[in-house]
């Protein structure tokens, strides 16, 4: 019924059984790959139903505006991304805390960060005051992406809690990628 994290739904196949440290071959097995693969399908599919959703809106609209676009893609990917952190608020603020810059130090920071995500969604999917959306998304997740990348320069290995707890995803140049592009966005919506 549960994994051995405690958790029902991690959303994760069974690990293949780890090479020995001796024969890195092994490590670039195809079930090894696979594996690699799988633990970001999460990822894959969140931004996936985030860009279909809105693009399912511009239908509505009946134009195929880049800038509604991105709004609404934005806003349905950090309200996703707040949901899966709610659902373990305790669970979230504990991985956060491994890697962010600010949530190493402040608990309450961890705890905050997905009521925070949570706003810049409802405004992005409102249109409420757009510049200081855009503003604090590229403050955000400029800063979010600094903790990562500090992280992987450490080589630290961990869960990325960008996905909440429940989910098993590895913190990664992916989540990098992932803070750095929400940044990049916001800062075109800004400029445009």
């Amino acid at each position: 019924m549960t994994e051995e994290n405690g958790s029902c739904c991690s959303g994760s196949a069974p690990q293949p059984s780890q090479p020995s440290q001796s024969s890195p071959a092994v490590e670039s097995s195809p079930v090894a790959d696979r594996w690699r693969w799988q633990r970001y399908l999460p990822l894959l599919v969140l931004l996936a139903l985030s860009l279909l959703a809105a693009s399912a809106k511009q239908v509505h609209y009946q134009s195929w505006e880049m800038r509604s676009t991105m709004h609404d893609f934005m806003g349905l990917f950090l309200l996703l991304f707040s949901m899966l952190k709610l659902f373990d608020l305790p669970g979230f603020a504990d991985g956060f805390q491994k890697y962010d810059l600010l949530a190493g130090r402040s608990r309450g920071y961890a705890l905050l960060y997905p009521f925070l995500e949570l706003a810049l969604a409802l405004g992005y999917l409102s249109r409420w005051q757009p510049e200081a959306v855009y503003l604090a998304t590229l403050i955000l997740m400029t800063f979010g992406a600094l903790g990562v990348f500090q992280a992987l320069a450490k080589g630290s290995d961990l869960q990325c809690a960008c996905m909440g707890s429940s989910l098993n995803v590895p913190l990664s140049k992916v989540a990098v990628v992932e803070d750095v592009g929400m940044a990049a966005m916001a800062l075109a919506m800004l400029l445009l």
